[in-house]
């Protein structure tokens, strides 16, 4: 049996990353992670992690030497109400961590670089319906991304297609489309929707006052994928030889009500929403995995009930154990 590539996967203190990590180490890898922070439910599974900024250029070239494959996953992000509201800051700090990441593996010889893109690269213009079609790989161009957070991943893209043209190094791209699941941002500001929710309808729970706020009037479309699927999705690009963008998503498109309603339905109770004012991000967005299945010959097959079962569960263990103030709808 050959010996396993020695991989690095940046961002292992994150969400994605820090499964991904476990994942990777389950099927014998030697794993660097490397982050600005520890992961936060948990200690590291990674053989090797190192504190490390990666806007920097010294350090990313620390963190690429003597590594065969990057999982990049490093970037400063949230949900809609931090990168609606931090443009300038994602966009430099991403765009470093990036643009200096790429060039040290090319320097240090990796052979495979993964990147983690975003559903948010799409235009605009498709997405101001709540039934909207789903989205294609083809339809990034002509380019108008989401806010400045998707102009960077774009950008970042195109990075990767010259750096396989120019430099030789086997470039993948995933774009994601809302991963949710345990061990992941649930509080503070950073965190997604299905968290978010699921953070709100625990205290509701807790506290027996059970109405909610919601941002807009919650009739705005998405699908979800669980951090499972998006793990076992990533390895499976990485060994393909497939090098353009592909989506990796659930092609399940809900209401943030209906979304609210499912994870109300896994505490145990009904909620009374209340709609505010709030960033809403596009009207509607969707998944179309038809190329991921000719691809790879799979999709995402945990349900959405399911995922969601399991990240709820998990978040209410988390809202018990924090001394939160009980404010249901914050």
């Amino acid at each position: 049996m050959s010996e396993q590539p020695r991989v690095l996967v940046t961002g292992a203190g994150g969400f994605i990353g820090s499964h991904l990590v476990k994942y990777l180490r389950a099927r014998g890898y030697w794993v660097r992670g490397v982050d600005i922070k520890l992961p936060e439910f948990g200690p590291t599974d990674a053989d090797e992690f190192e504190l490390l900024d990666l806007r920097r250029w010294e350090n990313c070239q620390q963190a690429t030497k003597g590594v065969d494959q990057v999982y990049a996953l490093a970037a400063d992000m949230g949900g809609m109400g931090f990168i609606s509201n931090h443009h300038a800051q994602i966009l430099y700090n991403n765009s470093l961590i990036n643009l200096h990441s790429l060039e040290a593996a090319r320097e240090n010889g990796v052979k495979q670089y993964l990147y983690t893109s975003s559903a948010c690269i799409y235009p605009e213009h498709l997405q101001e319906e709540t039934d909207v079609a789903p989205l294609k790989e083809a339809d990034a161009y002509p380019a108008y991304p989401q806010d400045a957070y998707g102009w960077e991943k774009l950008i970042s893209e195109r990075l990767c297609m010259h750096y396989m043209q120019d430099y030789g190094i086997e470039t993948r791209t995933v774009r994601f489309h809302n991963i949710f699941g345990e061990n992941g941002t649930w509080d503070g500001g950073r965190e997604k929707a299905p968290a978010a929710l699921s953070r709100k309808i625990a205290i509701a729970k807790l506290t027996g006052n059970h109405e909610i706020e919601i941002w807009g009037d919650g009739e705005q479309t998405r699908s979800f994928c669980y951090i499972d699927d998006c793990v076992e999705g990533i390895y499976r690009l990485m060994q393909s030889d497939f090098a353009e963008p592909i989506n990796l998503g659930q092609d399940r498109m809900i209401s943030i009500n209906e979304l609210a309603d499912m994870i109300a339905n896994a505490a145990g109770i009904e909620v009374t929403k209340k709609h505010i004012e709030g960033p809403q991000g596009v009207r509607g967005r969707n998944s179309d995995n038809s190329k991921l299945r000719e691809i790879l010959d799979w999709e995402p097959s945990v349900s959405l009930e399911e995922g969601l079962t399991k990240t709820y569960a998990w978040i209410e263990e988390q809202v018990k154990g924090s001394g939160l103030n009980m404010s249901a709808g914050r």
